[in-house]
C-alpha cells in the first residue's frame, strides 16, 4: 500500500526493520532532551505528518525494550491516528518506573502499525443471541 508522508524531522523516514516486522520505529524530533520523572507523561513529537487512505489507521504502540528495561510505554496504547487526521503524529509516553528516564532526540520512542479497519453500522435489537459464556465477563473463560 502506498501511504503520503511529510517528513519534517531531523531524521529518517519510519521503516520496517525486517521483511516480516509489522511496525516501524518512530523516533523523537526535539530541540533538546525531556526528562521523563516516574508516573510522568509527555508528549513527544515526531516530525511525520501522514495521509492515509479511508479504512486504514496507523496505530502507536510501546516498543518492547523500552517497557522492560526502562518501563517507558504509550499512555494510550494503542493510540490511533486516524486517516482524516493531518497534524503532526506525536506520541504520549508515560514512565511507569521509579527512575528518571531521559528521552534523547532521534531516540525510537514507539512503533507505528499501519492496520485495516471498518465502522460499524449499529442495528438496533430487543436480544442478543445466547452463547454458552453469556454474560460472564473477565475472568470468566478460566486461566489455563
Amino acid at each position: 500500500m502506498k501511504v503520503k508522508v511529510v517528513n519534517k524531522s531531523k531524521h529518517s523516514l519510519p521503516h520496517y526493520s525486517t521483511i516480516a516486522s509489522a511496525g516501524m520505529d518512530l523516533r523523537a524530533n526535539i530541540d533538546k532532551s525531556i526528562t521523563l520523572k516516574p508516573l510522568e507523561r509527555v508528549i513527544v513529537q515526531t516530525g511525520i505528518f501522514i495521509e492515509l487512505p479511508v479504512g486504514l489507521e496507523a496505530q502507536v504502540r510501546p516498543r518492547s525494550g523500552l517497557a522492560i528495561k526502562n518501563g517507558i510505554s504509550v499512555l494510550n496504547s494503542p493510540g490511533t491516528v486516524d486517516a482524516d487526521y493531518r497534524g503532526e503524529v506525536g506520541v504520549i509516553l508515560v514512565n511507569l518506573s521509579a527512575e528518571e528516564f531521559v528521552i534523547e532526540d532521534g531516540e525510537r520512542i514507539a512503533q507505528m502499525v499501519i492496520t485495516k479497519h471498518e465502522q460499524a453500522d449499529w442495528v438496533e435489537v430487543d436480544t442478543l443471541d445466547e452463547t454458552e459464556r453469556g454474560d460472564r465477563g473477565f475472568g470468566s473463560t478460566g486461566v489455563k
